[in-house]
């Protein structure tokens, strides 16, 4: 859709990243171990899981839970790549979290207290974590809680929207992200923009024959930069980005086209910031949107955990309001998160299957 210089787009049209059979699922039989959870979290880490690229690890979580004894669903999202959602009964409570992760992907590493690797703690560990919570419910005789594993977090969420429409009866969702086993009060939405600007080349020795693009990328970005962005009492200051900058063909011609790639995390609705954005651009920058999501405010459960915390980053929250309240929640921190030094402590991981095993328990008793 465009309108007044803005693209949307959809990201539900990713490319494939593996063949389907017709029974929905991904060719191979590969299952995780589930004897201990550190195990179980060193098998996924293993699985790479990029975002788009997910299949490999949807199929081996399916059939891991099946063969546990878990109702399981391949919620397709594209092709090749789809939700895992288990349930023991009919939910009222569930546990939640993103399936894939940022690249490079990086191997799991046992370094004694903590096991290192791409996902670690966002969001294999925490997936991890869920799952044995999850058997000890089962094990306890409990029912009408389930799992929910979302791809595509880490690009907009897809995964989440495709859920969003069958949330069942459920009340209660605990998505699980890491913040230091703190529970999230609330959370910075997300603007993520393109801007591109078109000039006109010319050699550099006679600029006045050309028109910059990059001149007036830069303008526009120093406007951006200057404004005075939103404060909120609760959720802080609107941030801005500026995480890409592609230009140019050689240092003797003047740049014909530039673009930048920025992000905002706001505190009032998207599209008030967007609305200054055009503004300010005005006709020297195309703006392209790529992804949204709105500030959430949160449900807290007294007694859990080690505080409270305002969160910055995004999450699948925003693409799930017909799953009831919602919970952030989860170990490990979001500093070591998409670090080539990603990890989660082991005693972290054993303590948070408890932590997570208490919630479902309280809130079922509140559904």
């Amino acid at each position: 859709m465009h309108s007044r210089g803005v693209d949307l787009i959809d990201k539900n049209e990713a490319g494939t990243v593996a063949e389907v059979r017709g029974d929905g699922r991904l060719p191979g039989n590969v299952t995780l171990p589930l004897e201990d959870p550190v195990s179980l979290l060193k098998a996924l880490i293993d699985i790479p899981s990029t975002t788009w690229e997910e299949g490999p690890v949807c199929e081996a979580l399916a059939a891991t839970l099946e063969g546990a004894g878990f109702s399981v669903e391949r919620q397709m999202v594209s092709p090749g790549r789809f939700n895992v959602i288990a349930r023991v009964g009919d939910p009222l409570v569930t546990l939640s979290t993103h399936l894939d992760c940022v690249p490079p992907h990086l191997e799991a590493r046992d370094l004694g207290d903590r096991i290192e690797g791409r996902g670690a703690c966002d969001a294999k560990g925490l997936i991890t974590a869920q799952i044995f919570a999850a058997m000890k419910l089962r094990a306890e005789g409990l029912d009408n809680f389930g799992l929910l594993f979302m791809v595509g977090e880490e690009e907009g969420g897809d995964g989440a929207k495709v859920a969003n429409r069958t949330p069942g009866r459920n009340r209660f969702i605990i998505n699980a992200e890491p913040t230091d086993f703190k529970q999230a009060v609330a959370g910075k939405g997300v603007l993520r923009l393109t801007l591109t600007s078109t000039g006109r080349a010319a050699h550099a020795a006679y600029p006045e024959l050309g028109e910059s693009a990059v001149l007036k990328l830069l303008d526009v970005l120093a406007e951006l930069r200057a404004f005075p962005w939103p404060d909120d009492p609760v959720l802080g200051p609107t941030t801005m980005n500026i995480g890409t900058l592609k230009a140019g063909i050689k240092p003797n011609i003047i740049p014909p086209h530039a673009a930048a790639e920025i992000m905002f995390r706001t505190v009032t609705p998207w599209n008030d910031i967007l609305a200054r954005v055009l503004e300010i651009a005005g006709d020297r920058a195309a703006i392209e949107v790529n992804s949204t999501s709105e500030p959430i405010h949160l449900k807290v459960v007294p007694g859990f955990g080690r505080g409270e915390i305002v969160v910055r980053f995004g999450t699948d929250i925003p693409y799930l309001d017909a799953w009831g309240q919602a919970m952030l929640f989860g170990p490990g921190s979001i500093h070591d998160a998409h670090t080539a030094h990603e990890f989660i402590l082991k005693r972290d991981l054993i303590e948070a299957v408890d932590v997570y095993a208490s919630l479902v328990r309280s809130l079922l008793a509140a559904a």
